[in-house]
Order: structure tokens, then sequence, then C-alpha cells
């Protein structure tokens, strides 16, 4: 038998508190107070809501006290700002057991809800060539493709090019990373034309505009 809770998506609270604002943070605060004290939906909190509130008000008149700029009142308003994290997070965590995933009765705790949403893939950009460079040796290109954020695979290709025009059919390689390349085996003295394009999530980006390059 299948659990019938199993699809229910699972509501989480927002809880961090990392580069927000200590007026902000307060205002958080207070308005979680307001939401659980009275609230039936969440009749045993793992902390004292007369504490909490108690605390709450200890860390506004600490906001006051530190605007003077005085290390030893700054002092006691982070401290107290990370006791009531401490508590703020408890809390948040008693709600997401005990309101079984029902936003509207999550929503009258005060606490907000952790919005989570999937970002679908894009088309790739341009694909270039970090580098084109003479090998070690007569005959050979050393290759090298520009990395690009949320490609598959690459595909490189190449033909000699004589008097503007190609000569033949292209040569296509396809690399699972952007690493380098040496192409041996070429015409000393020949030029060539490259181009690479990428594959994504969405298929293969356009060809880039060619590249020509003497080999030695």
């Amino acid at each position: 038998m299948s659990n019938a809770n199993s699809s229910v998506n699972k509501i989480k609270a927002k809880l961090a508190f990392h580069n927000v604002p200590d007026a902000d943070a307060q205002q958080q605060f207070l308005a979680v107070l307001k939401g659980l004290k009275g609230n039936s939906a969440y009749p045993i909190p793992p902390v004292d809501l007369a504490a909490y509130e108690k605390g709450v008000d200890s860390f506004g008149t600490l906001l006051t006290d530190a605007q003077d700029g005085g290390k030893k009142a700054i002092s006691a308003k982070n401290k107290q700002r990370v006791a009531m994290i401490k508590m703020y997070t408890d809390l948040g965590h008693y709600v997401e057991s005990a309101c079984n995933d029902d936003l509207a009765t999550f929503n009258t705790s005060g606490f907000i809800q952790v919005v989570r949403t999937k970002t679908a893939p894009g088309p790739l950009a341009g694909s270039s060539f970090q580098w084109i460079d003479r090998g070690s040796n007569s005959g050979e290109i050393a290759v090298k493709i520009a990395a690009l954020i949320g490609a598959i695979a690459y595909e490189l290709r190449y033909t000699l090019v004589v008097n503007g025009v190609a000569s033949g059919s292209m040569t296509t390689l396809t690399l699972t990373s952007p690493r380098q390349l040496i192409l041996t085996g070429l015409t000393p003295t020949g030029t060539y034309q490259f181009q690479v394009r990428a594959l994504g999530k969405l298929g293969f980006n356009d060809w880039s505009a060619p590249m020509t390059f003497i080999c030695a």
C-alpha cells in the first residue's frame, strides 16, 4: 500500500539569517511571536513563548542601545541575536512538523516558507576558441576550446583552405571537455579553417565564426 503523503511537498521554514540586517531580523522575530502566541495549531512549542517574548524585547532594546556604536552594547546585541536565532530555529523546526504540511496552518505561524523553484535550462552562449597555436612539430596545430557553462560536449571541425576556398570535406572531432588538442598530419604552410560548437541540454548551439591559422 502506498504512502498517501509520499507525494506531498514538505514545507520548510526560512531559518537562515546570514546577511539579514538586525532590524529585519527583529521584525521576523516579532512576526513569529505574534503568529505562535495563543495559536491552537501549535500547542506545545519547544521554546517557552514567554521566554521567547522576553528575548525579543531584550533584542529590541539592545538594538537601540547599540546605535551609539559602543563596543559593549554592540557585543551584547550580537550575543542576544545569536540566542534569538537559536530559539527561532527550534520553533521553526517545530512548526514544520506540527503544520502537517498544510500551508494555511503553516502561514498562521508567522514563519516564511522556503520556496524552491526549478530553473529551466536555457540555450548555450556562443562557442569560441581560447587559442589556436603551432604544435611542437611541423604539420601540427594546437587547439584549445574555450570552456562554456552548461556544455556537455564539444565538436571541433576543420578543413584546409586554398585561395580562400575549402579544399575538401570537414574533419569533425567530438570532445567531452574543452581540453587542449594537438592536430597532426596537417599540410605544412597550409591554411586551415576552424569552427567549434557545444552540446547542451537543449541541443547544439551554432557553429562559431570561422577562424584560420597557417600550419608550420
